[in-house]
Order: structure tokens, then C-alpha cells, then sequence
């Protein structure tokens, strides 16, 4: 009970003060010298131009956006990368083969020559950051704020295509604080990237869904790529005769280890947080979206799995979407849970009150929120749909490719259209067969089909669903309430459809004729579903239009509240940095954890054959001899393998590199605990951390396990 009050002043927090504790991701070229004096005061011992600098080298020039949702960092002069193993698991896997499985094997490139070009990773670095509120802010002047929403994207997006214009730099401006700041970053982007090391994935995924937002958690989660330029200097798509980036900043390494209160710093590129949420939207959440998304993505998982676990072939295929639907399949569970748990939406209705109180009499404030009642009340009857449609019936690849095919649909229907739009429409169906054909694995994907359609059926409000599809779907199949109706349906549609023919694929995308399209069993389900949703999709479009206007003017609101306090945008995967130290912690009674677990803690969950906690024997070898080399930690006697800190990361900090207050790299942010899955809307001081890969077992895997010293040595190592 102490520990919801506690959390419950502190979500109120940002209504009243400066935000305290470790809670904020801060802008790094922003942090103001209140928060900075704080920074210092935990114990960093960098300027602020060392942090963020335009004119000089700085941390955040070793910083990079790796691919694009991950962070990754620069620990050598000639551009080496690290990030985590689930980074750059899509490249390692396309890599990969049976003959040639480095998921399984793992892979180390001892000489530049042997590095694997990772076609489509790109590195991007950032070059500056510049407030141009004032240009946005004229751009949408005369734009109702209703209307907002949905043309905001592409007026930001045009905005900085021209701020850019002819510098050979990319540029994009960022919302911030919903719309009541926006910020041009400006980023230089490398095409060259190559894959150096990665461990295998009985290391890299050790623990794997089991493990997953758990603490203590003993993945060796990290993988290590290089980026290259050309001749000249500059970024350029790939060539052999590229050379290694020239960096103009590296991190050095650290392997003198954390104690328990040490400062620990993280740069990255967060994806996405709601701090300044609602109540309407969290009850909106713990009802109805998380649960349904939770449980439709369980039984594809499920179907998925049971394919994987006895075919390595098939494991490979798969084994990208897997994971990405596996990751946040666990994180909503939880994220619901903990809001629960917490009494978060309570929480918010205290928050909101508070605003009210200040808002009475003041026009423009004080009927946000009866307003926002009405919005929510009108959208929650369709917002079940919503999610059955993108997890469920999008969930499927066979669904979502036919879904797909619509815009080709409607360049061959539309008599007007020019030659270059149906030639444009056939080339993109083109680009998304071949990518479908080459991942579908039809075994999964059948039981994917009929599981989505039964529960749509079950699930979903009658009054919403597609009529016609159900009734022509009873009529063939037989008993709507029965299993074999569905299994029976999706293998006539898996037997039938011109999209699990690449014979009947071919034929057709040669000389497309709609009525081929009509005709097909997958496009007229797929199509069944989406054409029926758009009746609703305008009702969403409704929403999220008011909805952001409202909270526009809420955050507009809660600034001019607290005038004189420094406030943090939420994440929207810019870069930030945050703060704080390596903390143990007691999620409930008479439990504590350790801030540190180690290589033994491994060998306790170790489990031959295992598909989880399998490991190389090797490993087992150099634990069993304690040759730790000069990686392992004196206190604990054993090599460490994470360790946790209270910095506040979510999603796109992944690869963020894990600083301590001299600016070396100590660990790479992997994961957080789930007993704060409420993160993305509310931090909790006392719950909330973050798990980390101690650098010294990287580099233990790297040189005592890979055998690559050729990247040990490439490192600045600081043994003190």
C-alpha cells in the first residue's frame, strides 16, 4: 500500500514541480542547468558540450539510429557497432541458412573481408537539432483543429524536405508535448552497413519468451555490425571497395565495472511514451485493446511455434515475425496488468482533477475534459473491431497480402488512371509477392486463418460484422459455432487462392484482369473484412481528430500550468538521454534482487536441448574452468552478465548504449522489469529498471567464446 501512494505522488508530480527521481528522457541539447546541476549531482563528471555538441565531437555523435526502430553506438574509430542481438536479428537470419545457420552458429568475421553486407540496415547519424516552432506554427495557422491530426504528418514532412533541400542531409520535425513544439532534427544517413559478429542465439536469445521482461534476465543480447562509406568519405549505397566509417566520435569501454549506486547514463532513440495520457485513454487500454491484441496474438504465436520448434528451416523463416509479435505480446499483457495493479487510471482522474481546479475560469481549459467524455464514449463501441481487424485479420500474411492487393484493385478498375499508376501499382504487388512468398509459411498461416475468423465471429459485435461473408460462410462450411467450419474453410482458401501458387501468381500478375482478383478466395475475405471496417475507420479518424485537438490543448494547458518547471516530451524516437544509477530493488515482500546477475545464474537455468535455455557447450566449458580472462568481476567472482539501472528507456532504446559518469561504455539497454510494464504512461521510482548487458560479457563471448580478438583489439579498452 505504501509504495500505490508514493507512485500515486509522483504521477501527480509533473502537475506541481520538476520532475524528481530518475523519470525523464530528456532532449540532449535541452536539459537546462536545473536538470543538468542534478545529473552532476548523482555524480556525472562531463560538460554539457561533451553530451551535445554541434561544432565539436561529442557523445552524441557515437549515437546512432540502427535500422529503423533500434539505437546502436560507435565503439571504434573505424565505425564498429554495437546493438543488441534483437537489433540485428532480421539481418542475421537473412544472412543465414541451413548450411550456413548463424543464428544457431553464431558468426565472427576475423578480417574486414569477411563481413556480411546487411542489405537494408542503415546507420543514421545526428547532425543538429533546431527549434522551428515558429515556421510549423505558421504552416498550419488557418488548419481547423479537428483537421489537424490527419494533415499534420504531411505538412511536418514537407516542411523539412525543404529545410533540407540540396544539403544532402535528411531532415525530420518532430512533434513535441502534442503539438505545442515542434523541433527539426537533421540526420545524415550511411546504406553500407555490415554484419561483423553476432553470438549464437542460444546466447543472443538466451531465456527467451520465458525470460522476457523478466529480472534477473542472462541474455548475451547483443550483436555487432560496421558501417562503411566511400572512398571519398561520404555515406553511399553499398560497394566492395567501401572503407570503414571514418568516426568523428567512438565510445571508449569500460571493464572496471558498477556497484550498486554507481551513475549510469543512456543516449538512444526511444519509440514512443503517453506520460501525459488520459484517464479515458488508459481505461480505453486496460478494457479493451490490450486484452484483445493480447489474445490474438497469443494463438498466432502459438501456431507459429508449434512449426518452428521441429523444422530448423522453418525456425529460420519465421523466426523475425516471431519475435516481433512475441516481444509486445508481453509487454501488453503486462502493461495492463501493472496499470491495474497500480491504480493508474485513478491516478490519472486525481491528476485530471487537479488541472480542473486550476482550468475553473479559464475558457479555453475548463471543458477539455467533459468533452473528452463524449469523444471516448462514442468511439468504445468500435474499438473492440478495431483491433480484431489489425491483429486478427492482418495478423495473418496470406490476409494482410491480399488486403494488400486493393490498391492494384483500384488501379485497374479506375478507367481515368494513367498507364504509370497501373504500371506503379503492378510493380509495388510485384515487390510485396515477392517478400510475402518468400516468409509464408503456409502450415502456420492455415491454422492463423481459421483461428482469426472464429474468433472475429465469436468476438467482434454482430452488428458489426461482414454479413455476407459469415452467411456464405455457414452456407458452404457448415455450423458457425464449430471448429471444422473454419479449418475446413482455410484449407480450401490455402488450396485455392492464386496467392499460394506462385505458378497462378505468375500468370496473373503478367496480365492482371480484376476479375481474377474478384474471384479469388483470399482477396474476397480479405477484402470482405477491410471493406466492411472503413464504415468504421471513419468513425476512428473521428476520434483520433478530436482526441488530439483535446489533448493538444490539455498539454498546452499543463505547460502554461508550470511555467517555471522543466518538463519532458514524451519519447517519439529522438534522441534523448536519461539518468540514474544501478539500483537492486523489492517488488514485493521479502523478495529483493540483486542490482547484478552472473555466468552461474546461467548455468542454473541451463537446460540441454532446450529451446530456451539451451547453450554452447563451450561456454559451459569456460565457466566450468573459470577462464574469465580479464572480464570478470572481483566482487562477485564470476563474470556478470546484466545488471540493472533506475534510467527511464522503453522501446527503440534497444542497443542504447549504457554509459557510466566518465562517458565509457559499460552495457548496451536490452530490456526493462515487468513489474513496471506501465512505463510507456507512468513511471514508478521505486519499480522501474532497466535490465542491461554488462559490456564485460560481451567481450568474454567475444574473445573467449567467438575467438575474435581482432575486435577486442580494434576496442578502447579502460581497465580503471
Amino acid at each position: 500500500m505504501k509504495k500505490i501512494i508514493v507512485f500515486g505522488l509522483l504521477v501527480l508530480g509533473f502537475l506541481t514541480r520538476t520532475v524528481k527521481a530518475d523519470e525523464g528522457m530528456w532532449l540532449p541539447h535541452l536539459l537546462g542547468e536545473q536538470v543538468y546541476a542534478d545529473m552532476v549531482k548523482k555524480g556525472l563528471k562531463l560538460t554539457k558540450e561533451q553530451l551535445y555538441s554541434i561544432n565539436k565531437s561529442s557523445i552524441k555523435d557515437a549515437i546512432i539510429i540502427f535500422g529503423g526502430g533500434c539505437t546502436g553506438e560507435i565503439v571504434s574509430k573505424e565505425g564498429l557497432i554495437f546493438t543488441n542481438h534483437h537489433c540485428g536479428y532480421d539481418a542475421i537470419a537473412a544472412a543465414s541458412s541451413v548450411e550456413h545457420n548463424y543464428l544457431k552458429e553464431g558468426f565472427w568475421a576475423k578480417t574486414k573481408q569477411e563481413e556480411i553486407y546487411a542489405k537494408g540496415v542503415h546507420a543514421q547519424f545526428l547532425v543538429k537539432i533546431e527549434d522551428v516552432t515558429a515556421q510549423v506554427n505558421e504552416a498550419i495557422k488557418t488548419i481547423k483543429p479537428e483537421e489537424l491530426n490527419a494533415k499534420l504528418t504531411g505538412i511536418l514532412a514537407e516542411l523539412a524536405n525543404k529545410m533540407v533541400l540540396n544539403t544532402g542531409y535528411e531532415g525530420r520535425i518532430g512533434s513535441f508535448f502534442k503539438g505545442n513544439q515542434f523541433l527539426l532534427f537533421t540526420y545524415l544517413r550511411y546504406k553500407d552497413v555490415r554484419l561483423v559478429g553476432t553470438p549464437p542465439e542460444s546466447i543472443g536469445k538466451f531465456g527467451g519468451d520465458t525470460d522476457n521482461w523478466e529480472w534477473p534476465r542472462h541474455t548475451g543480447d547483443f550483436s555487432i555490425f560496421r558501417v562503411y562509406m566511400s572512398k571519398e568519405g561520404k555515406p553511399a549505397e553499398y560497394a566492395a571497395d567501401n572503407i570503414p566509417y571514418n568516426a568523428k566520435s567512438f565510445l571508449p569501454v569500460s571493464v572496471k565495472g558498477l556497484k550498486d549506486g554507481d551513475y549510469t547514463m543512456i543516449f538512444g532513440y526511444p519509440g514512443g511514451t503517453n506520460r501525459y495520457e488520459t484517464s479515458y485513454g488508459v481505461k480505453l487500454k486496460t478494457d479493451i485493446e490490450n486484452p484483445n491484441l493480447v489474445a490474438l496474438r497469443d494463438v498466432r504465436l502459438k501456431h507459429m511455434f508449434n512449426e518452428m520448434k521441429n523444422d530448423p528451416a522453418v525456425k529460420i523463416q519465421l523466426a523475425g515475425n516471431y519475435a516481433y509479435v512475441a516481444n509486445y505480446w508481453k509487454f501488453f499483457d503486462g502493461e495492463s496488468k501493472q496499470l491495474l495493479k497500480y491504480k493508474v487510471y485513478e491516478q490519472k482522474q486525481q491528476q485530471e482533477a487537479a488541472f480542473l481546479t486550476w482550468a475553473k475560469g479559464k475558457s479555453e481549459y475548463e471543458t477539455i475534459f467533459s468533452e473528452l467524455e463524449k469523444v471516448y464514449a462514442s468511439w468504445q463501441p468500435y474499438a473492440k473491431h478495431r483491433v480484431y481487424i489489425n491483429e486478427g485479420i492482418l495478423g495473418s500474411p496470406v490476409l494482410a497480402m491480399a488486403a494488400g492487393l486493393k490498391g492494384l484493385d483500384n488501379a485497374l478498375s479506375n478507367a481515368t488512371a494513367k498507364p504509370t499508376d497501373v504500371t506503379t501499382a503492378i510493380d509495388g504487388a510485384k515487390a510485396q509477392y515477392e517478400k510475402f512468398f518468400k516468409s509464408e509459411n503456409i502450415a502456420s498461416d492455415r491454422n492463423i486463418v481459421a483461428s482469426v475468423l472464429q474468433m472475429f465471429y465469436k468476438n467482434v459485435d454482430a452488428t458489426q460484422q461482414p454479413k455476407n461473408f459469415f452467411n456464405d460462410l455457414k452456407a458452404g462450411y457448415g455450423d458457425l459455432n464449430s471448429d471444422v467450419t473454419y479449418t475446413n474453410f482455410s484449407k480450401a482458401l490455402f488450396e485455392n487462392s492464386i496467392l499460394l501458387n506462385e505458378a497462378k501468381w505468375k500468370a496473373f500478375i503478367e496480365k492482371p484482369d480484376t476479375a481474377v482478383l474478384h474471384k479469388d478466395i483470399a482477396y474476397k475475405t480479405a477484402t470482405a473484412f477491410t471493406t466492411n471496417y472503413s464504415n468504421y475507420g471513419k468513425l476512428y479518424q473521428e476520434f483520433t481528430a478530436k482526441n488530439f485537438a483535446l489533448n493538444s490543448k490539455y498539454l498546452k494547458g499543463i505547460l502554461e500550468m508550470n511555467n517555471k518547471t522543466k518538463l519532458y516530451p514524451d519519447a517519439n524516437f529522438t534522441m534523448r538521454v536519461s539518468y540514474g544509477n544501478v539500483k537492486s530493488y523489492e517488488p514485493r515482500d521479502a523478495v529483493k534482487y540483486s542490482h547484478i546477475c552472473t555466468l552461474n545464474g546461467i548455468l542454473e537455468k541451463y537446460k540441454p536441448g532446450d529451446y530456451e535455455f539451451d547453450v554452447p557447450s563451450k561456454l559451459l566449458e569456460l565457466a566450468k574452468n573459470k577462464d574469465y580472462g580479464q572480464y570478470v568481476d572481483k566482487s562477485a567472482g564470476d563474470i556478470v552478465v546484466s545488471f540493472i539501472t533506475t534510467n527511464d528507456i522503453t522501446g527503440g532504446n534497444s542497443g542504447s548504449p549504457v554509459l557510466n559518469n566518465k562517458g565509457e561504455l559499460v552495457g548496451l539497454a536490452y530490456d526493462g522489469n515487468y513489474e513496471a510494464l506501465s512505463h510507456k504512461i507512468a513511471f514508478d521510482k521505486n519499480l522501474n529498471r532497466t535490465i542491461c548487458l554488462d559490456v564485460r560479457y560481451l567481450l568474454f563471448v567475444v574473445e573467449k567464446l567467438g575467438g575474435a580478438t581482432n575486435i577486442i583489439q580494434e576496442l578502447d579498452i579502460r581497465k580503471i
